[in-house]
């Protein structure tokens, strides 16, 4: 298929009703409204189901009752509305039914303000909602990248019956770009329904959906299965970009448009003799952990840069376990951080490590 101009939001939505998307409940919210926008036109003339909530607490416990029928189904919102999407996050967790959100993140705290950020790092794959779990949480650096993760959202989803995320600031979601959307999958008919979903019992035992359990017990043996499908994602899911770093000796590490924004310090410290890689988690959970810290043997330094006051920060930490010195430089509040403004920054670190080379 030929590429075509797509704004970030609208090629996200487009490529969920391509992925197969039965309904879609949401409330706007700058700056994702596009999204609802673009699904409140479509599904409509597809025969599928558009319904704009009253709130954003009103439209994930309606993604909660779809998924629990067995229909793929999203949400999208932005920062302070998936504050107020957390309980039902965590509800849907514990159900183990399938479900995808899309963050298009921005400013914050509280209300902040409209302006692109990664300040919900925490939120996505710390903080989803109370308990123990986590979600799938995909961080896509361009509108292609947004088309593709949407897709995968709903066939992880799926696989594991969890939650996945796409999670990206609002540069992505407002830029336009050349892009490809993929071919249009059915809808499944109600008889390709999962098993367990809650179709009406037609002669079968009933099936039950819950996340409410009053015995210890119970509760804990449903958080050992969750923990061992969580082990079993981390064991299979894991995804990264890496770029230059066969023989690099310092390592930029950065996710989603910031990490796009490295793409270009790479191949400016390069052209300066700093022999530099960049690793781009995709997955920020499961986190590439087991990748970082090989590539934490091989540098003498690493710089971590990100939209936000050093979130992602702390899972490099955690994964380089003092291999190596780690900097960072971070914008909050909204400022996307430019190549000039990291190139400094790493050549401070090259000139700090200088004497470990060799």
């Amino acid at each position: 298929m030929a590429k075509e101009l797509l704004e970030g939001n609208a090629a996200i939505a487009e490529a969920a009703i391509r992925a197969g998307i039965e309904a879609f409940y949401g409330y706007p919210i700058t700056p994702q409204t596009e999204i609802l926008e673009h699904f409140s036109e479509r599904m409509p003339e597809l025969g599928r189901v558009f319904l704009q909530a009253e709130s954003e607490i009103a439209s994930i416990n309606m993604v909660y009752g779809a998924a629990c029928a067995g229909a793929r189904v999203m949400s999208s919102s932005s920062s302070p509305g998936i504050s107020l999407m957390q309980e039902g996050i965590s509800y849907i967790a514990c159900s183990e039914v399938p479900a995808v959100l899309i963050n298009i993140m921005r400013g914050g705290p509280g209300l902040g303000n409209v302006q692109p950020s990664q300040g919900d790092y925490f939120q996505a794959v710390k903080t989803a909602g109370h308990g123990d779990f986590h979600m799938i949480v995909l961080a896509p650096a361009n509108v292609q990248e947004a088309i593709d993760y949407v897709v995968l959202a709903f066939d992880l989803a799926d696989k594991y019956r969890t939650i996945a995320m796409v999670v990206a600031d609002g540069s992505i979601g407002q830029m336009m770009e050349p892009a490809e959307l993929p071919p249009m999958r059915p809808v499944r008919s109600p008889e390709e329904r999962a098993d367990w979903a809650l179709t009406g019992a037609k002669g079968r035992d009933p099936n039950i959906i819950t996340s409410l359990y009053l015995g210890a017990e119970k509760l804990e043996e449903v958080n050992l299965r969750l923990q061992a499908k969580l082990k079993e994602i981390a064991a299979n899911e894991v995804r990264w970009k890496e770029y230059e770093t066969e023989d690099a000796d310092l390592l930029l590490l950065a996710f989603g448009t910031v990490g796009r924004v490295c793409q270009t310090v790479v191949r400016e410290a390069r052209a300066e003799g700093i022999k530099v890689g960049l690793l781009r988690p995709v997955t920020l959970w499961p986190f590439p952990s087991a990748r970082l810290a090989e590539l934490s043997e091989q540098v003498r330094g690493i710089l971590v840069v990100e939209m936000n006051a050093g979130q992602m920060l702390e899972d490099v930490r955690l994964a380089v376990e003092g291999r190596c010195p780690i900097s960072f430089y971070g914008r909050m509040g909204g400022p996307v951080p430019l190549p000039d403004e990291i190139l400094p920054e790493l050549e401070k670190l090259d000139a700090e490590t200088a004497a470990g080379r060799g």
